[in-house]
């Protein structure tokens, strides 16, 4: 149901004159293969070709624009020599120079005698000027053409910025005009032109500013974008509210019984989030909610308690985590707080024996299991609840939404709750989860003492290594974090076996190593003797990122800490907060030391808010890297940059809440033509289901 006036802008680019079978190909990996697609791939430079002085006056080093007439052509005399031609105004003379020698191009472009306008750097050479390859030559008559400013894109091998020019050029010819989908009175305040203006303008920028994302045209078109995304999600948001749910209201049984017999008490925070949880679950609609809190915030006991109300109901939970290690950890904590309040929790994976899984899958169809906790596992079409309500999904970054979403249909009318400890910052919140409710915990246990962050070069390492070795002797257990690698060096998996052997060599059989490549078996194996202290030190790959919880541990080095992300090192900085002790973290840099690394490491040793962090991630990163993959439902935007359209954004997400409480069916003429705008960018998926129910 695309609207008729966005045909032309939809059609394949093959339609495009001058894309031809080869170029096709390379046309749609470096853009795509619509016509639209072509108009997003915005401009990266230009080269200004106003300067056209007379040749005595030409400043060498500058791109100049020469007219001139053609007085000799100068063949080479071995195949070592450039071919050149002399040109001369009425000031001086001027030459030109090929090294890839076609002469009979040369000639027909060049005639002897006849004025031509060349275009290129040009140098000095023996006092005379030079221009070596031409990017220009045409007649007088072209002259108009040539003189201007010229438009770079970003390429690939095979297409060169002309041909990319060409078939742009067409492009931008077939744009309707677009109905304004923008209120007037913010467009006047912004300062900004229609749509059609401003793509025109991007596309043919004149300075240097107008390059910039801050440019009005860039602006708007970002605007446009975002406001397609918020509206979109807006949209879905509304929908699925609407979605007959099931009410899930405890007696409360379960619940009290359980704060009776935990050794601690909650946090306020964790308060409040249980609240708004609770009025979710209790309403007629479906429950979609985010629950974003920092690493040993407690976020696993309050997926309990919410799991708990569900279980009073007579009803079954579920709990899903992205590996193994974390599925195992969080059975640890319930398993046994389930068994004093008389309920049962089970964990399913993919190392489940077959007896034993064969046992659960029949007790889990029979409703003897109250909390089922797995890994991918909890998919498999074998897997059948007998009343499954309510879903917690652990790290949603590492899971797609079709993922989610196969898992709720185990069950009828299912509410979910997704976790993340990733501090995600509010802007993309509204990008990536906006189709979601929010909660956070913004607060950690009482008593937790703040952790000591050293950043330290790397020549300093026999300083570390016997810092290290007091605090194993006075009973201490630390995790050596080896290095995300350069491309250009080993494996990352060969630096952490050679930092393992010059561990062991120092504090001997009190050392493991834990990577990604090893079975799961093994991997657990190791994490146990870690656990119980048989190993003191554990050198490990990235794989401890997420989950691992051994409160014993307090100390962590992390080597070429410069190499990571600040949303990767707040999280392996968390996996020692987990006790009451106060614990050490130690980053080790190498040179030379980039501005960014630099800033990164100061945040770390500055701060241990998870949100300040991400904020400042955003920022030095952008979006698509924090939140991991491209499953992460983060939208890989064409024309708005994070980092710089921020506040945007914002004003996005409020016009979208306005937009459908006035005209909650798109109906207006604004109405309208913002229907125009979700099928520009794509959004027509929002638009169906909402025109559909």
């Amino acid at each position: 149901m695309r609207p008729e006036i966005l045909y032309p802008l939809f059609c394949g680019i093959e339609t495009i004159k001058g894309i031809g079978e080869r170029s096709h190909k390379l046309a749609v990996k470096l853009f795509g293969d619509k016509i639209v697609d072509m108009l997003w791939h915005l401009p990266s430079g230009i080269i200004d070709r106003r300067y056209a002085p007379k040749i005595i006056n030409a400043v060498p080093g500058k791109i100049t624009t020469i007219t001139a007439k053609v007085i000799e052509h100068l063949p080479p005399k071995t195949s070592k020599q450039p071919y050149k031609v002399i040109m001369a105004d009425d000031t001086a003379e001027m030459m030109l120079i090929f090294f890839k020698v076609y002469a009979d191009s040369i000639k027909k472009n060049l005639p002897v005698g006849e004025i031509r306008v060349v275009s290129g750097k040009t140098e000095s050479f023996n006092g005379m000027l030079q221009m070596s390859h031409p990017d220009f030559i045409g007649k007088l008559s072209e002259i108009d053409d040539i003189k201007k400013v010229e438009t770079v894109y970003p390429l690939t091998a095979g297409i060169s910025n002309k041909m990319l020019n060409r078939w742009i050029k067409q492009a931008l010819q077939r744009v309707p005009v677009l109905p304004e989908w923008l209120n007037a009175d913010y467009l006047k305040q912004q300062n900004w032109q229609s749509f059609n203006h401003s793509l025109l303008t991007a596309h043919n920028p004149q300075t240097y500013q107008d390059l910039e994302p801050s440019a009005p045209s860039r602006m708007r078109l970002a605007y446009d974008e975002l406001l397609a995304n918020q509206l979109a999600l807006a949209i879905v948001r509304q929908r699925v509210k609407k979605q007959a749910g099931r009410q899930i209201c405890g007696d409360g049984k379960l619940r009290q019984k359980m704060l009776q017999i935990l050794p601690f008490k909650l946090t306020l925070a964790q308060k409040k989030v249980l609240t708004e949880i609770y009025a979710d679950q209790k309403a007629p609609y479906r429950m979609l909610r985010l629950l974003q809190g920092d690493v040993g915030s407690g976020k696993t006991i309050v997926a309990l308690f919410s799991m708990l109300n569900a279980v009073e109901c007579g009803l079954q939970s579920a709990i899903m985590a992205p590996t193994e290690i974390l599925a195992k950890q969080h059975l640890e904590t319930m398993r046994p707080l389930c068994e004093k309040l008389g309920i049962r929790a089970e964990l399913l994976c993919g190392k489940t024996k077959a007896k034993q899984r064969a046992q659960i899958l029949s007790d889990l169809a029979e409703g003897k299991i109250n909390i089922l906790i797995g890994t991918h596992a909890l998919f498999q079409e074998s897997v059948c609840f007998k009343n499954l309500a309510y879903i917690v999904v652990d790290e949603q970054h590492r899971f797609g939404v079709q993922q989610r979403l196969s898992l709720s249909a185990k069950g009828d009318k299912v509410d979910i709750l997704v976790m993340t400890a990733t501090p995600i910052p509010r802007t993309l919140v509204l990008t990536a989860y906006g189709d979601m409710e929010y909660s956070k915990i913004d607060q950690v246990p009482k008593g937790r003492k703040p952790v000591d962050t050293r950043v330290v070069p790397l020549n300093k390492i026999n300083d570390v290594v016997a810092g290290l070795k007091r605090k194993l002797d006075n009973g201490t257990r630390a995790y050596w974090v080896c290095p995300l690698v350069e491309e250009s060096e080993k494996s990352d998996l060969a630096a952490a076996v050679e930092r393992y052997e010059s561990l062991s060599k120092i504090f001997g059989n009190q050392v493991g190593l834990v990577h990604g490549k090893m079975k799961e078996k093994d991997k657990d194996e190791v994490m146990e003797k870690f656990k119980s202290g048989i190993f003191k030190l554990l050198v490990a790959t990235t794989v401890i990122e997420v989950g691992v919880n051994v409160p014993e541990a307090t100390v962590m080095v992390v080597e070429h800490a410069e190499r990571f992300g600040l949303a990767q090192l707040h999280q392996l900085r968390g996996r020692i907060k987990r006790g009451f002790e106060a614990s050490n973290c130690i980053l080790m840099y190498g040179y030379p030391l980039s501005e960014t690394s630099r800033e990164r490491l100061n945040i770390m040793r500055d701060t241990e808010d998870g949100f300040l962090i991400a904020e400042k991630d955003l920022d030095l990163r952008g979006g698509g890297e924090i939140l991991g993959n491209r499953q992460s439902g983060f939208s890989e935007f064409r024309l708005a940059d994070m980092a710089i359209h921020k506040n945007l954004l914002l004003t996005a997400y409020k016009d979208a809440q306005m937009i459908l409480q006035l005209d909650p069916n798109l109906e207006t003429e604004r109405g309208k033509a913002l229907r125009v705008l979700l099928y520009l960018f794509e959004r027509d998926d929002a638009v169906k289901t909402y025109i559909s129910g």
